[in-house]
């Protein structure tokens, strides 16, 4: 656990963002060996292949918070001086005010006293943060770009990735479930259709099920008691 009061957020958001990381993983991979550049003049980052600096993948990115392990705590880009103060994390802040979640209105966090601090929590922290991110503005993916002293600096991306259809989250879920944790896999199913823009509706006044469906195809998701997926079924329409 990092944040604690974040973690429900993140946790809603859980199936969106881990195929949204998927696509972005997927791109980065295109470009083999690659480095990142951030230029916040511009507000782009950039990916570039290292065997061949003509390919790229140039981003926009919406810095959302720096997390760093000197002071313990973690900075909203709306108080950073290197952030926007009317920029896409002030969603998070006037969320935070709106339902009265202190550790999203705040200026700045600290770690919770029993936090370990060290670069596996940071990273966490920073998984955390993303997620929540995601679910509060919708953008997707984020990126958790390392900034020195073993500080983090959480971005949203704007990229030119694929948009994420049930068809190809199809493809991908069985290798994303097998790896991703879903505290509440029934929430995080609405909630990626949510997000993604897929019709959902449910199979039964008990929820055991969940078909989403959009113009590439359908996937039935089947649930147990515990609100966790026992089963997937897809029909997939042929892509001209």
């Amino acid at each position: 656990m990092t944040f604690a009061a974040l973690q429900p957020l993140a946790d809603r958001a859980a199936l969106f963002s881990a195929l949204r990381q998927d696509s972005l993983t997927t791109a980065l991979e295109d470009l083999g060996d690659n480095r990142w550049d951030a230029d916040m003049a511009a507000g782009t980052l950039t990916f570039t292949s290292n065997a061949d600096p003509s390919r790229q993948l140039v981003t926009r990115a919406h810095l959302v918070a720096t997390i760093a392990p000197g002071p313990r705590s973690l900075l909203w880009a709306w108080a950073h001086p290197q952030g926007d103060p009317a920029g896409v994390a002030a969603q998070l802040r006037d969320y935070g005010r709106e339902h009265g979640i202190a550790e999203l209105s705040e200026t700045e966090l600290p770690f919770p006293a029993d936090a370990a601090g060290d670069a596996d929590w940071i990273t966490a922290a920073a998984h955390t943060v993303g997620a929540v991110a995601v679910e509060l503005t919708g953008r997707a993916p984020y990126y958790l770009a390392p900034v020195g002293g073993g500080t983090y600096a959480v971005f949203l991306l704007d990229a030119p990735l694929p948009p994420l259809t049930v068809a190809a989250a199809a493809i991908v879920l069985p290798r994303i479930l097998s790896t991703v944790a879903l505290p509440d896999a029934r929430t995080s199913v609405w909630d990626a259709a949510r997000l993604a823009g897929w019709n959902l509706t449910w199979t039964d006044e008990s929820f055991s099920g969940a078909t989403v469906a959009d113009s590439t195809g359908t996937a039935t998701f089947r649930f147990d008691e515990r609100a966790r997926i026992t089963n997937i079924e897809s029909s997939l329409h042929p892509q001209a």
